[in-house]
Parts: C-alpha cells; structure tokens; sequence
C-alpha cells in the first residue's frame, strides 16, 4: 500500500503551512508539534514528514531538537523523515542519532549530488526535488538551481525515496499535478512521494493509482479539516484491497 506521510512543518518550534513556500504568507496551526505527531501516530500513520523550515532557509538548525523528540514521541508507532537544512553527513549523523529513519535532502544533494552518497552510507536518503514548472529550486524554494526535473533523477543512484515537491501548488489545495508525477513515477528509479496541492480524498485516491508511486505528503488539507488521517488511510486500504 502507497504510505500516506502527514506533514508537520516547523517554523520557531511551531506548526505552520506556507503558501507556495513563501515564509511571509505562513499560517499557525498549533504551538505542540509533539502532540500533533503523537496524532499523527494513533490515527495509524507509519510516516510523519517534518520539514525544519528554519534550517532550510538559514542552515542554522534550530529546531532539532522538537524534531528528536518528535521521533522519541512517536517511537515504535511511526517513523520519521525529515528535511531542511540536512547539508552534510555530520547533519544526517545527528539526526539519525535522534531517531530519524530518513532524511530529506533537498539544495545540499542538488549542488552535490556525492553527498548523497556519503549520507546514504549513515542514513536513508530521500531527495527532495521542489520544481515551479519543472525547475528544481533550491535554499527554502528562493532560489533556481538550472536543474530540470526530468534530469534531476538520475544523478542520485543511492536514493532511497524522491520526494517530489509542485511548489506552485504547495498549500494552495488546488490538487496534484497527476500527470507530472506519473512522468517523476516513470523517470525516477526509486519510488516517488507525492508532495503538493493534496486536498481531498478523491486526490489521495488519483495519487494511490500511479504507478511505482511510494507515498503522499499531505499537511494543510488535514490542518484544515478536508479530511482526517484515518480516513485517508482508510481511503488508501481500500483501492490495496480493491486491486
């Protein structure tokens, strides 16, 4: 079954969504993010995708450590995966030895694709892609890197997972770009996980019948109340059991 990864995205220790990554169109969502991923956990999540938007915009990582003890919280219910700012493999040491299972790896594998390599040896690497048309961006979604999303993928053989990220429909719940992610699904090796524009069960559904598709990301549809956790899981086990 395609695993569904809840989203928890921090900013100054609190939940938030951005709007298309933008840091000055942000919405609070609460100030326990310990609480939200335990949530998370007891509505049978396996997955809870946390992103350190502070670090992913300034590299300083500040929030690692709610990040540890989101994963203590959640320790043997979910595992956690989680991006921004993971630049070096003393980075992804460290997380790992707070209980991370996967770090996202997003500018630092872009501008050097053999650190993923060397991180891979410590952790599971998953590489964050997050395009506007097509175009990988970078440095918290400020920056172009030149780098086209059709030729993104193969540059990074040990990656375990790519995470897949329409910055243009990011927080916006305008649903996927089903047609872009069934070309990632077919051009990137590893599995892809869906990230952007989630908004209703009918676009969990769409996503879960692309092939070689590994997981959906979904943050604000949750946050606001388009659907539970429970029941995109539900959703989710019924086209596995349908199939």
């Amino acid at each position: 079954m395609i695993d569904l990864y809840p989203a928890i995205d921090l900013l100054g220790g609190r939940v938030v969504r951005l709007r298309q990554g933008d840091y000055a169109d942000e919405t609070v969502y609460g100030d326990d993010p310990i609480l939200v991923a335990r949530e998370f956990a007891s509505a049978g999540a396996i997955w809870i995708h946390v992103v350190d938007l502070d670090a992913a915009r300034s590299g300083d990582p500040v929030n690692r450590p709610v990040v540890a003890a989101i994963a203590a919280a959640v320790a043997g219910n979910a595992q956690v995966q989680t991006g921004g700012g993971v630049r070096t493999v003393d980075d992804a040491r460290q997380l790992f030895d707070a209980g991370v299972a996967r770090v996202v790896m997003g500018s630092a594998a872009v501008s050097d694709p053999e650190v993923v390599v060397a991180v891979s040896e410590v952790v599971p690497v998953a590489v964050g892609l997050d395009h506007r048309d097509g175009d990988v961006a970078v440095h918290g979604w400020t920056e172009g890197s030149g780098l086209r999303l059709d030729e993104a993928f193969g540059r990074f053989p040990t990656a375990d997972v790519f995470v897949v990220t329409d910055i243009g429909r990011d927080g916006m719940l305008v649903g996927p770009d089903l047609d872009g992610l069934t070309r990632a699904a077919e051009l990137a090796g590893s599995p892809v996980i869906a990230s952007g524009g989630v908004s209703s069960l009918a676009d969990v559904v769409a996503l879960s019948a692309i092939p070689n598709l590994g997981g959906i990301i979904t943050g604000k549809a949750v946050y606001e109340g388009r659907f539970t956790v429970v029941e995109a899981l539900d959703a989710l086990a019924r086209v596995e059991s349908s199939s």
